[in-house]
């Protein structure tokens, strides 16, 4: 079975810091483009960031830019793609969803075909 598994996910203060990290399961993702969605309680899933298959590009929603960085390792056999993120907001809380798709690019929810479960996180002010 194919598995994208988020965690790091938690509770946190305005400012602080948290990694999240996406391992894979059941096949290989290493030539997969990896994005991070979120949703807020009542919103529509949104766009957080993606990076291409090999790591060399990468792309950011406004919200996040210059707070949040987006990285992969390729040397593992999970593919873990990571997303930092330093200097919280509250209106940073969200579950944060993990998403994989053959191409790269995509800012939509629809674009992407495998997802994770989610891991929540909590940001107080």
């Amino acid at each position: 079975q194919v598995q994208l598994v988020e965690s790091g996910g938690g509770l946190v203060q305005a400012g602080g810091s948290l990694r999240l990290s996406c391992a894979a399961s059941g096949r290989t993702f290493s030539n997969y483009a990896k994005g991070w969605f979120r949703q807020a309680p009542g919103k529509e899933r949104e766009f957080v960031a993606a990076i291409s298959w090999s790591g060399s590009s990468t792309n950011y929603a406004d919200s996040v830019k210059g707070r949040f960085i987006i990285s992969r390792d390729r040397d593992n056999a999970k593919n873990t793609v990571y997303l930092q993120m330093n200097s919280l907001k509250p209106e940073d809380t969200a579950v944060y969803y993990c998403a994989a798709d053959l191409h790269y690019g995509g800012t939509r929810a629809d674009e992407y075909y495998y997802w994770g479960q989610g891991t929540q996180v909590t940001v107080s002010s």
